[in-house]
């Protein structure tokens, strides 16, 4: 479905030349949920504006259904646009037109009759679930209500590509949720393929297939999301991760509990899949000679399986934390010794 091939983008500053995107290849497949996450000036908005023509790479070719989109011009740019919607952080709405009427507005202009565009609309407001706020302006509509109204209208004219420029953003957790959910039954309704960029890993382990990881202009990383979680390779993946995983509080505990049990070990251990369900901390306190303070831990949802997490510290003779880390590995669960003291 899409195809980077080689792309860098150099835009001219008076201070010289800065390249912004930096040999980048990718292949995103028809129907996925493909993720790019990265830092203020990673590059990835520059990125994501070269898969619809609003960026041109200074080297390289982007391929979207087919289209060398980095070549065309004019009136086939414009035709292929109606195939590559996009979705803003700031909604980019209409004031002056209602919900139906921001909705209506691409159809306006593709030339869709009025009775066609009616029944599009319509169906439009069911699918983002906005019944009962066709008439209200956006200054009426919550944070949520006004990206529904962005999505709807992204989707007037049947997209095959769906591109998401920090879309929940601004909006605050629980309504990013709400937002993230439905683009993935739209995801599974319409077969939609959908690229969205972030720079917030709960919004990649929410809905996402697959992530890349840019950093620099570069992509650093790139894997499946469960995979990325299981197995951070850079260490700007390790802390993307680490904001699902191993939040501010959680290293609080952890600082506190060394310094009271400095000659203990703190110990992060994964789970994936199956391996969650099982008693792994009975077992060892069970069969093992030491004492075991959990810290914290919790089950992630991504789109590929489940992943757990579990921060606990380990106090006792060093034989025997070594016996019991040995059984955990034994077990086919992660383990990493945070700190020791």
């Amino acid at each position: 479905m899409i195809t980077i091939k080689n792309v860098g983008k150099v835009f001219p500053t008076s201070q010289g030349q800065v390249k912004a995107v930096d040999a980048v290849n990718l292949e995103i497949t028809e129907g996925e949920i493909f993720g790019v996450i990265g830092y203020s000036g990673a590059g990835k908005s520059t990125l994501i504006r070269m898969l619809n023509g609003l960026e041109l790479p200074t080297e390289g070719t982007v391929t979207v259904a087919n289209r060398v989109i980095s070549k065309i011009r004019g009136s086939e740019l414009r035709k292929a646009r109606q195939e590559i919607s996009m979705i803003f952080q700031h909604f980019n709405l209409l004031w002056s037109r209602t919900v139906s009427e921001n909705i209506a507005f691409p159809l306006e202009i593709a030339g869709v009759n009025g009775s066609q565009r009616k029944k599009r609309v319509a169906e439009l407001i069911k699918l983002v679930g906005l019944e009962g706020r066709e008439n209200a302006y956006p200054s009426q509509l919550s944070g949520g209500q006004k990206q529904r109204v962005g999505i709807a209208r992204a989707l007037a004219n049947n997209p095959k590509v769906l591109l998401c420029d920090e879309a929940t953003s601004a909006l605050d957790p629980q309504t990013t949720d709400s937002i993230l959910e439905l683009l993935v039954d739209i995801n599974k309704r319409l077969g939609l393929t959908i690229v969205l960029i972030t720079h917030e890993m709960h919004v990649i382990r929410k809905i996402c297939h697959r992530v890349a990881v840019m950093e620099s202009g570069k992509i650093v990383e790139l894997g499946s999301v469960l995979d990325v979680f299981k197995h951070p390779q850079q260490p700007i993946t390790k802390r993307f991760v680490q904001q699902v995983t191993e939040p501010e509080e959680t290293r609080e505990t952890i600082e506190h509990l060394l310094e009271l049990f400095p000659q203990g070990k703190v110990v992060q251990l994964s789970f994936v899949g199956e391996s969650t369900e099982q008693p792994l901390i009975t077992n060892i306190i069970r069969d093992f000679d030491i004492i075991v303070n959990i810290l914290q831990g919790k089950i992630s949802h991504t789109q590929n399986g489940s992943y757990g997490t579990l921060f606990i510290h380990m106090d006792g003779l060093a034989t025997e934390i070594q016996k019991a880390i040995d059984y955990i590995h034994s077990q086919h669960v992660g383990v990493e010794v945070i700190s020791n003291g």
